[in-house]
Order: C-alpha cells, then sequence, then structure tokens
C-alpha cells in the first residue's frame, strides 16, 4: 500500500479540505498506477512553523510536504503523472501556491511490505493477489473499496 504522510505548517487547513486532499491523493495514485484505491493510505502530521525549517531558518509561511513510499516497478512517467496529480489536488484544495508544495515519492519492493496481513503484489498483479487470499480478507477489502 502507498502511505502518503502529508506534513503541515498550514493554519487552518480544516478536515473538509483534508478529505479533499487525501481523495486527491487517492484519486492520482489510483490514475497513475492502476492499483486499487484501498491501497492508498494517508496520514496527516501537523507541526509548529517553529519546528519546520528550510536552509537552516524557520519556515515564513505555509508549506506542504508529501512524502509518499510506493511499490517499486512503477515507471518514471508513472510517477511523473502521480506527482502532477498530487501537486494539483493539493494546491485546489488547501489553496496554497505549487511553489509551497514538496512531494517525495520512494520505491519500496512489494516484497519488503506486509499489509492486510500478506505480502504486497508486484505491481500489476494485484487482482491475482486478491483472488488468493483468504474469503474475510477479500471481503474487508472490498469494503474499504467501496
Amino acid at each position: 500500500m502507498p502511505t502518503y504522510t502529508v506534513t503541515l505548517s498550514v493554519k487552518g487547513l480544516t478536515s473538509d479540505k483534508k478529505q479533499r486532499i487525501a481523495s486527491g491523493i487517492t484519486h492520482a495514485h489510483h490514475g497513475a498506477t492502476g492499483a486499487q484505491r484501498f491501497f492508498a493510505e494517508v496520514i496527516f502530521r501537523e507541526v509548529d512553523p517553529g519546528d519546520f525549517f528550510i536552509g537552516g531558518k524557520p519556515l515564513k509561511g505555509d508549506s506542504i510536504y508529501i512524502h509518499g513510499h510506493i511499490r517499486a516497478g512503477r515507471s518514471a512517467e508513472q510517477k511523473q503523472e502521480l506527482m502532477a496529480q498530487i501537486l494539483s489536488a493539493v494546491t485546489d484544495a488547501a489553496s496554497v501556491p505549487a511553489r509551497c508544495v514538496w512531494i517525495y515519492i520512494t520505491d519500496i519492493p512489494a516484497t519488503s511490505m506486509v499489509e492486510f496481513g500478506h505480502v504486497l503484489p508486484a505491481p500489476g498483479e494485484e487482482a491475482a493477489w486478491l483472488q488468493g487470499l483468504p474469503e474475510d480478507d477479500r471481503r474487508f477489502l472490498a469494503d474499504l473499496d467501496s
């Protein structure tokens, strides 16, 4: 599952805006990779401006830093599309200029990830992976994807 940690120094980012960002990241990941939506996890962390530094100086203004851990095997084009879609979704939802959004994507081999109690499949092998899961796990994941 890709895990996107969104670190914010933006004050007043409402629950609705966070929901829009999480939905946008999920939609971007699904669109760029074809993976089911339930694979995308988004975690928000808010920091005080005095705890966020750029160039050794306290940050002035808003900043949103997104670090996505995704399964290795995506093409450079897929990752570029993914980041472009995330950037658009975040700037729209948070009403911040693009210069305030930083996005880093890190590849992790699927064999180094356990989620939902199972080692993850390689990209493109999700359908076979799902079919091989116990029925209870398939129902649980189907509920997440609806």
